[in-house]
């Protein structure tokens, strides 16, 4: 018989949250008893899961002690507060927020590529950033051809990476254009609306911005690697759901297109989509609400002699986020780690 286990959602009422309850049911993942927590804001209301009605507690009230789960995404200073108290309660805490991805004790786990890193946890593994996610996956396949010395990637990230606020900043601002009216920026500090904003986050002293480090850091982290060099262009455009990504990568020996194409098709995080001849390659309105990798527009990088350049697109919401997370949590399970 399957051993069930008791699964806290904190964050249950934003996107990712709700994402992460459709994804457990979905997945039909082993839940004994499920509570929804969120902010002292949303105590009273209603979630469904599993066909069922639960009532949203407050996270300052909730005690962790009977939960076997928690599957975390309330922001990264929230987490950083009740975090350590579900640990000390006893729970093993999932947290998809960047309050402990770079802490050298905690895991920073993409289960298709590095899932051996799940066994080291005390009690608290972290979820990569979603940009970050989505190019390990892609990336992994040709790593395991010949080690990755460089890679250079621009990513082009959908408003819902930003929040639900975000995604209603972008609707009212085309509308407002349609209208003839006055566009408002509330939530980015130009218009998004019919425009690219190179600024994902606060900008550090060296000129990259918080969003453009994580994928410098993490990348490392999870290759357990500090000497590939990565840079990051982060831009955010005007999508509602899904993320894009231009990577150039450069190895320690040549992959041909053909052979890095054949390995990305062997991986099942991964779906090819490579005519470009016939304008077939992986779009962000195609790969909403679905669970692979999309890779395309694979070929080598002519100003490179061991480079290659492809196209990446993911759903950021679900594989960059929830999904991600209620993976390791399958690994924890099946592995027996928990």
């Amino acid at each position: 018989m399957t051993k069930k286990f008791n699964v806290a959602v904190v964050g249950a009422t934003g996107a990712v949250g709700t994402e992460m309850m459709h994804l457990l049911e979905e997945r039909r993942f082993p839940v004994k008893n499920f509570y929804a927590v969120a902010s002292s804001r949303s105590k009273g209301k209603k979630a469904f899961f599993n066909k069922e009605e639960y009532t949203i507690q407050a996270l300052d009230e909730f005690s962790f002690e009977n939960i076997d789960i928690v599957f975390s995404s309330p922001g990264g200073a929230v987490s950083k507060k009740y975090v350590p108290r579900a640990v000390s309660e006893g729970a093993v805490v999932i947290d998809n927020t960047s309050a402990f991805r770079h802490d050298p004790a905690v895991p920073l786990v993409v289960p298709e590529v590095n899932p051996e890193a799940a066994a080291r946890h005390h009690g608290l593994l972290a979820n990569p950033n979603c940009s970050t996610i989505q190019m390990v996956v892609a990336l992994h396949p040709l790593r395991e051809l010949s080690r990755i010395k460089r890679v250079v990637v621009s990513t082009y990230q959908a408003v819902s990476g930003s929040g639900t606020k975000a995604i209603f900043e972008l609707e009212d601002q085309v509308q407002s254009f349609v209208d003839g009216g006055d566009l408002v920026n509330k939530e980015y500090p130009h218009q998004i609306a019919f425009n690219c904003l190179p600024h994902i986050d606060v900008f550090q002293d060296n000129l990259y911005s918080k969003e453009e480090m994580k994928m410098v850091n993490e990348t490392r982290k999870i290759f357990e690697d500090e000497e590939v060099m990565v840079s990051a262009t982060a831009v955010r455009v005007p999508v509602f759901r899904g993320h894009s990504e231009a990577i150039w990568v450069e190895t320690e020996e040549k992959i041909d297109p053909e052979k890095a194409r054949r390995a990305l098709k062997e991986s099942p995080a991964i779906v090819v989509q490579d005519e470009p001849e016939k304008n077939i390659y992986p779009l962000a309105v195609n790969c909403r609400h679905q669970d692979p990798v999309y890779v395309g527009r694979i070929r080598e990088d002519i100003s490179c002699s061991n480079g290659l350049v492809m196209w990446v697109v993911a759903d950021n919401i679900r594989k960059g986020a929830a999904l991600n997370t209620v993976q390791i949590a399958e690994l924890l399970v099946h592995k027996k780690l928990l």
